[in-house]
């Protein structure tokens, strides 16, 4: 169930970013133990996106879920896609999208540059 969760909830972001523009470069990039969900342009800027869907907020937000070491580990693959893609950009950023299923709906909250 949580590996269909996550998709869903991928899905559901790559969707919206690609409705707002962005050009989706790659899904699920794995390094070591880790994965960056989503990874995009956004115009000349490279996108690093950590995607959490959830069904309800007994464990808190979703972006309560983005620790210092996961926020440590996504940094960590980031600069492994770095060493190992040749994309041009002219910065990058880090991105949150929470997925939430509230009131029989889907509701987005995209933090653009969510972290350093």
């Amino acid at each position: 169930m949580k590996e269909n969760k996550g998709k869903l909830g991928e899905d559901i972001a790559v969707k919206f970013l690609v409705d707002k523009g962005y050009k989706i470069l790659k899904r699920n990039y794995r390094y070591g133990h880790g994965e960056i969900d989503i990874i995009a342009m956004d115009r000349d800027v490279l996108v690093f996106v950590e995607v959490k869907m959830r069904f309800s907020d007994k464990f808190g937000a979703p972006e309560d879920s983005v620790t210092t070491a996961k926020r440590k580990q996504l940094k960590k693959i980031a600069s492994a896609f770095l060493e190992t893609h040749d994309v041009k950009f002219s910065e990058c950023r880090f991105d949150f999208i929470g997925v939430m299923f509230k009131d029989r709906k889907f509701q987005i909250n995209h933090i653009e540059n969510a972290f350093q």
